[in-house]
């Protein structure tokens, strides 16, 4: 019989955004000062005893990331934002996400901590995929699923995401 440490531990700020299908947290392991690897290791842990498919971390650097290769969870990195302009980051990984929800796919997206940036792309997703199609509400959706405000950044997103309604309806 396995100890309880076997399953590792949820990672913090983890919140379902669509039950068993996409979720957000803060980068396994914690970050800046923070950070700790055995944390990271129980919480990687933890995504792959949970049964995800994929994790996409929105980290600007690639720190960490072979932990997933280590641990045997497939991972993307898609810095957010990048250098590119909003719209063409945006519109590559709501794509990208819809495709992965589609089949049926797991998924668990994190950036450094849980900010503006990861809680703005989850609001504008659901704007932009028509799950809650007017940008008052996917924020008051977002805000109430993480338990905190959405500022100007992230407001800013949700209205880039709904600007791109037109375009995933025709894709």
């Amino acid at each position: 019989m396995k100890g309880k440490w076997a399953e590792g531990i949820r990672p913090r700020n983890f919140a379902w955004v669509i039950k068993d299908q996409l979720a957000a947290c803060e980068r396994p392991g914690g970050y800046g000062s923070n950070h700790r690897r055995v944390r990271r290791e129980e919480e990687i842990i933890w995504l792959r005893q949970q049964d995800f498919d994929i994790v996409v971390s929105l980290s600007q650097a690639p720190h960490n990331l072979h932990n997933y290769e280590k641990l045997a969870i497939p991972y993307v990195h898609r810095p957010f934002p990048s250098g590119d302009d909003m719209v063409v980051t945006l519109t590559r990984l709501y794509r990208e996400l819809k495709t992965m929800l589609d089949q049926q796919r797991r998924i668990v997206i994190h950036r450094d901590e849980l900010s503006e940036y990861v809680t703005g792309l989850i609001a504008g997703y659901l704007v932009w995929s028509g799950m809650v199609p007017r940008q008052p509400q996917a924020v008051v959706v977002t805000e109430r699923i993480f338990g905190r405000p959405l500022g100007p950044t992230g407001r800013n997103i949700v209205s880039v995401a709904a600007s791109l309604v037109t375009d995933s309806q025709s894709a």
